[in-house]
């Protein structure tokens, strides 16, 4: 009895330990295969957080209906939101042909202009010129629609000097551009074809498909765990939890998707993480250097016209009135005050003793940081250990009392690393500016919202607004100045994420949002297309220089330059 009750206590201890060794076994694989996810997670968020991915797909996908965590406009700005944004809206352009076949879109080459009475016409300093163009496709037959993207300049390289023409579409295929005459001596007209009409169907749907092209990311962190994740304007909340970043001051919205462990306040730090485009091969030949992206003068009408010289007399209800123009390589503004020369540090600091400088924004702005401080070698810089995009950059000049200093903008922002405590908008920093005669705020922002909706763009700028209108109320002597939008050169990636009819279409709203508002308008579109050098999403020295001559000369307006 005895033994047989050892035999069946021995069968439970094997059993038992048959169980024990099969748990063993499962908790082994289980862990091995955790850890090599785990590995391969840490890998691709350590890829991810500092290499921006590239994807274009070449194959047309069906529309999507995307979810979007972005609330649109807020019941307070709607009204003037919507009628704004209509005043704006670009002519309609023609669908693209099916079957495609880029022989019937809009070909430079083939399309003709011509200047109004060439012959026999005495123009003379104060007149108008006009130039009418006619666009035609690649088998030479005119267009019949409108909703191309043409640019028109008047320009002396020997003289230094250009202007930028009013176009205007008649949405028939032709365009008109008017020139005010402006020295005395030849100039050429040069016509430059931006993008087709075609093309520009093409950015319209990238933006109402794909808002969130462009993407972000930020790393989360407590401890020695560390997750990543995906963080944009527009984000489908029905995917995964989202953490809400959404500025309480400002009402700017930002939205990361929740780690899988970690908390939301446990974000450190923004990034961009990567562009993913979908767009078809027959769509990417709208977009070709040399082709029909960007290219000039067709066909190159080098007529010389002779102005004869009088007296310069302005009217604008009778003439065609850009924001200047230039002549011997400098700007002289027709819209604001005289444009002084700042030639030199003395110059330079006998402007700014004794103030504050604040420059906000892109990189664009941070130019302007750059180029004072290596003007004037007084100026210590304090910004040893910031990011060399993101700032915050201060630099101090003691003997003559004058500080400059720099910040970006908030998100979205597509610098390569932000510590989240050093990501601020520009309204809640105007709202901690004391102002007064003895300080200059300078705000950029345009270029890193050229994929969003419109509507994102307006909201920022509206909040920017109110911050400003807050600032001249308490400290009515403070000048503030906003840096316009500019031009840049094109390729198919450039044209995709920051093409100039994405600029443009921001620089309208800027210009009607501040408009009377009581803000001195830096005038960098008209800068950029006008001067000879190429375009350029940062430009060069030499026409910062002129811009910084602007700030100066709005600054201390009599005082100080040449």
């Amino acid at each position: 009895m005895k033994t047989k009750k050892l035999e069946k206590n021995k069968r439970k201890v094997i059993v038992l330990l048959v169980l024990f060794m099969l748990s063993l076994i499962l908790l082994f694989s289980y862990t091995e295969a955790y850890s090599i996810l785990l590995k391969h997670w840490y890998k691709t968020a350590s890829i991810s957080s500092t290499q921006p991915t590239l994807a274009v797909v070449t194959s047309r996908p069906q529309p999507e209906v995307q979810r979007c965590s972005f609330k649109h406009l807020s019941p307070g700005n709607r009204e003037e939101g919507r009628r704004l944004l209509d005043s704006i809206t670009w002519p309609e352009t023609p669908p693209l042909p099916k079957p495609f076949s880029l022989n019937v879109t809009t070909d430079p080459s083939r399309s003709t202009f011509h200047i109004e009475n060439a012959q026999g016409e005495s123009w003379r300093v104060g007149d108008d010129l006009t130039v009418r163009i006619q666009l035609k496709d690649f088998y030479g037959n005119p267009k019949t629609s409108g909703g191309d993207f043409i640019i028109a300049r008047l320009h002396n390289l020997q003289l230094g000097a250009g202007v930028v023409g009013q176009v205007q579409d008649h949405l028939n295929g032709t365009f008109t551009a008017v020139f005010p005459l402006l020295w005395n001596g030849t100039a050429h007209v040069e016509v430059t074809l931006v993008h087709t009409s075609e093309a520009i169907t093409v950015l319209k749907r990238l933006t109402e498909e794909q808002p969130s092209r462009i993407f972000f990311g930020s790393d989360f962190r407590s401890r020695l765990v560390k997750q990543m994740t995906t963080c944009n304007v527009c984000l489908d909340p029905g995917k995964v939890p989202l953490c809400n970043f959404t500025d309480l001051n400002t009402g700017e919205q930002w939205f990361c998707y929740k780690p899988k462990t970690l908390d939301c306040d446990k974000r450190v730090n923004h990034y961009r993480k990567g562009f993913s485009q979908k767009i078809s091969k027959e769509e990417q030949a709208l977009f070709q250097t040399g082709v029909n992206l960007k290219v000039p003068s067709w066909p190159w009408e080098m007529r010389q016209l002779l102005f004869i010289k009088r007296r310069y007399c302005e009217s604008k209800e009778a003439r065609t009135t850009p924001s200047g123009y230039y002549f011997n390589k400098q700007w002289r503004s027709l819209s604001g005050p005289a444009l002084r020369q700042f030639n030199n540090a003395s110059a330079m600091n006998a402007c700014l003793k004794g103030k504050q400088l604040h420059l906000f924004g892109d990189s664009t702005i941070r130019q302007f940081y750059l180029h004072i401080t290596e003007s004037l070698p007084n100026l210590k810089r304090f910004d040893k250990h910031s990011s060399s995009q993101s700032g915050p950059f201060l630099a101090k000049d003691n003997t003559n009392n004058i500080t400059v200093t720099y910040r970006c903008h908030g998100p979205p922002i597509r610098f390569g690393n932000v510590q989240v405590t050093e990501l601020r908008y520009v309204a809640n920093e105007l709202d901690k500016v004391t102002g007064g005669p003895n300080t200059v705020v300078v705000v950029g922002v345009w270029s890193h919202f050229s994929t969003f909706p419109i509507e994102v763009y307006y909201q920022r700028l509206v909040t920017i607004r109110k911050a400003a209108r807050r600032l001249l109320d308490r400290a009515p002597d403070t000048k503030v100045i906003i840096r316009t939008a500019n031009m840049k050169q094109l390729a198919l990636y450039e044209s995709l994420t920051n093409s100039d009819w994405y600029s443009l279409q921001r620089d309208k709203v800027l210009r009607a949002v501040f408009k009377d508002t009581g803000v001195f308008l830096l005038e960098a579109w008209e800068m950029i297309q006008a001067h000879y050098l190429p375009h350029s999403l940062h430009p060069q020295p030499e026409i910062i220089k002129i811009m910084i001559d602007q700030v100066l000369s709005y600054t201390c307006p009599g005082a100080g330059g040449s």
